[in-house]
């Protein structure tokens, strides 16, 4: 008996003058004083809008994540969900940290497009229309906010951020890890996508480049944090610089290998120098010392190598448990979002005007 698998996706085909809908996400767990004012500006964009280069674009829901924090989160949650008819409050049972509640949101958005941005107030929600036009532009599947000032926080906090996303690069061999943000822009598809096999212990934004296409960034400007304290200890901030690192793949795990090859190596040609020295009446040091060194360098060149290939075994299947897709199906993308062309739409707010800016193309 055969099985037909039918792949459903939930993109819909939408006209081109359609306004591309848009989720934002909203990861919560110290939120009470900084949550409001952050909806409240979301909500200029929840009528019709268009970005500076003409794309129709309408912020469609906006999720809020209650990730059990200390403080009254919940009941503010509750109460903008009240206010609000966009506004939808996503509860999880505990708190699991940041990234699986974004991963959460995801999965409960359904917009062409898929905002993510803390709730802090340090992500300005008037870059939205540009993060919009950058993808557009490029025809990028995942748009990061570059920073185009120094990241509101102390002098050895954005050392360590800069130094982590270096030596993931490093491990990746990639570019993108030094491009991370929690401010991102990116197709829904792709969101849901991650949001449905991403691992417990998967980095959100390494799973994001195993299918990402095209990663594009664009300059924003980050605002200084609200009136309260980060939510991200010496402890967090290590834990989420681990799961980084483990996340990056078998790259590292491949210096074991390589190591042992290189003690095996150096012990080979040292016997061949010393067998040379003993021939020539060269040789010299204490009885036994010439096969002692030999046999410890070629051994342990030899354990560290089984050692690396044993590791290339558990580095599969750690990819495995962490979701990593063999492949993933996509619709079209010239029917999905990617595919609209600026086109002169009735609308009842300008983007660009809202946030300060001249006039955008019809």
């Amino acid at each position: 008996m055969t099985v037909d698998f039918v792949h459903m996706t939930y993109e819909t085909t939408a006209s081109p003058s359609s306004p591309h809908r848009i989720s934002i996400v909203v990861p919560v767990y110290q939120g009470e004083k900084t949550l409001p004012a952050v909806v409240a500006e979301l909500m200029e964009y929840t009528q019709p809008s268009v970005s500076p280069d003409g794309n129709p674009f309408v912020v469609s829901e906006v999720l809020l994540v209650f990730d059990h924090g200390p403080d009254g989160s919940a009941g503010v949650i509750r109460d903008l969900a009240e206010k609000y008819d966009v506004v939808r409050g996503v509860w999880l049972s505990r708190n699991f940290g940041q990234h699986p509640a974004t991963l959460a949101g995801m999965a409960s958005a359904g917009g062409d497009w898929v905002v993510t941005m803390d709730e802090d107030g340090q992500h300005d929600p008037a870059a939205i229309p540009a993060l919009l036009d950058t993808a557009m532009q490029n025809q990028s599947t995942l748009v990061y906010a570059n920073p185009s000032n120094k990241p509101p926080h102390g002098f050895l906090r954005n050392a360590a951020s800069v130094g982590a996303k270096k030596m993931v690069s490093a491990l990746l061999s990639s570019n993108d890890a030094a491009n991370y943000q929690s401010y991102r822009l990116l197709t829904g598809e792709v969101a849901r996508s991650v949001a449905a096999y991403a691992g417990n212990a998967v980095y959100l934004d390494v799973a994001l480049g195993w299918i990402a296409s095209n990663v594009s960034t664009c300059p924003v400007a980050l605002r200084e944090e609200g009136d309260r304290q980060s939510g991200y200890k010496l402890r967090s901030l290590l834990s989420h610089f681990w799961r980084m690192v483990i996340s990056s793949g078998t790259r590292a795990l491949r210096l074991v290998s390589l190591i042992g090859a290189l003690f095996a190596l150096m012990g080979i040609c040292l016997a061949i120098y010393l067998l040379i020295a003993y021939l020539t009446g060269h040789g010299a040091g204490q009885q036994g010392w010439t096969s002692t060194m030999i046999v410890i360098l070629i051994s342990t060149g030899a354990i560290l190598f089984s050692l690396g290939v044993i590791a290339e075994y558990v580095g599969v299947n750690v990819n495995m448990a962490m979701g990593k897709p063999a492949y993933l199906i996509v619709s079209d993308p010239a029917v999905g979002p990617l595919g609209r062309r600026p086109e002169a739409l009735p609308q009842r707010h300008n983007a660009t005007q809202a946030a300060g800016g001249t006039t955008p193309h019809a």
